[in-house]
């Protein structure tokens, strides 16, 4: 069993209190370590008076197994498992009534404080083991992804004379850069550093900033890709696609947008029943703001989730029986208002813009002036 120094700080601290009773000879503090033969011997880990002389292990010094009126044992133990003990020496003959209780309130005060310490020591190495096999996994991805984007490109020098063919391809190769840049952000989180300067759990839900790149770009440039894939999706899917009849003119980091967006599609295809009509449709706010609402056919949300399902693991009803984390809303709404924008869930469709449908799902994604 091995202890960090801050444990043996408040050990110290815990026997330094110890310090007004003139009727105490020595305070000894051990811990249970295991021995070669597998057996728990109780090796001293702090003492009161401090002492140069280094103390023995409890199996090596025969005089504190033998009974002595001025001697006294204290358990650490959590349940079953004994985690060391505290020795108490008495200076006189005779032990104060008012002694046992502070003696067993230090016992359970350096219990608890030990527990602590070995419930972080552990979740440390856990934490430690994932990131070496997170650094293992990224780095074998890697190597496919490479493959992958090989593939792509000598697929489309063959495709010259087939236009359409060859935006498929084109496609592919964006969607590739993509996966590539999640990757370089998964390789990220790996960094201790990174994780300690990262949003707390209470704070919002955001991208990590090798993703956000704060960078005033042109919106079509990035959702004109996720536009191609949603109509190739419900092309697969057997349904329905509208796409808006123009982008707005919108500068801004639109890269946060495109992540957005994106979540919203995945979960408009995903949640709506088959044959039901997906669509985005873009407009302009009475003051010149855009309005981007992705919309879907399907049975409106519950009036009572509108706002849960927002929440950080919070699914719907009609996503229960459905793969899913449940952080695909909850992440983009506080992109949206990381941005100084709103995400906003109106049913039906037709309340977002009139030319929508009368059934159905929308979410409205308002943003703020182009920067």
């Amino acid at each position: 069993m091995q202890v960090s120094p801050r444990f043996l700080t408040l050990l110290q601290l815990q026997l330094e209190q110890f310090s007004d009773r003139s009727d105490l000879r020595s305070l000894v503090v051990y811990l249970a370590m295991p021995r070669d033969d597998g057996k728990l011997a109780l090796m001293p880990a702090g003492h009161w008076p401090p002492q140069r002389r280094a103390l023995p292990a409890v199996d090596e010094d025969q005089s504190l197994l033998l009974p002595s009126e001025q001697r006294r044992w204290l358990p650490l133990r959590h349940q079953s498992t004994l985690l060391g003990a505290l020795r108490v020496e008495l200076a006189g003959s005779a032990w104060p009534a008012n002694l046992h209780p502070r003696l067993q309130a230090a016992a359970q005060a350096l219990t608890e404080a030990l527990l602590l310490d070995l419930e972080h020591q552990r979740l440390s190495e856990q934490l430690e083991r994932q990131q070496q096999q997170l650094r293992l996994l990224v780095h074998q991805m890697r190597n496919p992804l490479a493959a992958l984007r090989t593939f792509a490109q000598l697929l489309k020098r063959r495709l010259e004379g087939d236009p359409e063919n060859r935006a498929l391809v084109e496609n592919l190769l964006v969607e590739g850069q993509q996966l590539h840049r999640y990757i370089e952000a998964i390789d990220g989180l790996t960094d201790p550093t990174a994780l300690q300067a990262g949003p707390q759990s209470a704070g919002p839900l955001l991208l990590p900033p090798s993703l956000r790149t704060g960078e005033a770009t042109p919106l079509r440039e990035r959702v004109e890709p996720l536009l191609q894939r949603a109509a190739a999706t419900a092309s697969l899917q057997g349904r329905h696609w509208q796409a808006p009849a123009s982008l707005p003119d919108w500068r801004g980091d639109s890269a946060v947008v495109a992540e957005i967006l994106a979540n919203l599609l995945e979960n408009a295809f995903r949640y709506s029943p088959e044959g039901t009509s997906v669509g985005l449709h873009s407009a302009l706010a009475p003051g010149g703001c855009p309005r981007l609402t992705v919309w879907d056919g399907g049975l409106a949300i519950a009036d009572h989730e509108h706002e849960s399902i927002f929440g950080r693991g919070i699914r719907g009803e009609r996503g229960q029986d459905l793969p899913g984390t449940g952080l695909g809303l909850a992440l983009a709404r506080d992109l949206a208002r990381s941005l100084g924008g709103e995400l906003r869930l109106l049913c039906p469709p037709s309340r977002a813009a009139s030319d929508l449908p009368d059934a159905g799902n929308a979410f409205l994604l308002e943003l703020p002036p182009s920067t």
